[in-house]
């Protein structure tokens, strides 16, 4: 790592997906909205919007919650054999609220990882 690549000042990738953090700064000013992220950090002014995490959290998490609320519903059903009114109130608001709480650190990781490796799209000067 040359030193202007430092990492001094700069949140963890585990610490600003847990807790929205800039990731150059650290403060908590990454999302504008509930998974939307902020264009700018007010803060130190890092432009978060050329940044491009593109949907890859979303597909990935789709397909664990989607497995991990199957599996638990299962468990449930065989285990008390409740109607189905009553899967329907436990599981449509737990798979919202797991959904959205782990989209976001799973966004926030990934613009993280990526601020920190300095990653950007391939062009033409990146051919052998």
């Amino acid at each position: 790592m040359t030193p202007e690549q430092s990492t001094e000042g700069q949140p963890s990738i585990a610490k600003a997906a847990l807790f929205g953090l800039c990731p150059q700064c650290g403060s908590k000013t990454l999302f504008a909205g509930l998974g939307q992220f902020a264009d700018t950090c007010p803060h130190c002014g890092l432009d978060i919007s050329s940044y491009n995490v593109g949907d890859g959290p979303a597909a990935l998490l789709t397909m664990g919650i989607g497995a991990l609320i199957i599996l638990l519903a299962l468990v449930v059903d065989s285990a008390f054999r409740p109607p189905f009114w009553v899967h329907v109130i436990i599981w449509v608001p737990f798979t919202a609220a797991l959904t959205v709480i782990t989209l976001r650190m799973a966004k926030a990781g990934l613009l993280s990882a990526e601020h920190r490796n300095r990653a950007r799209e391939a062009g033409k000067s990146d051919l052998l």
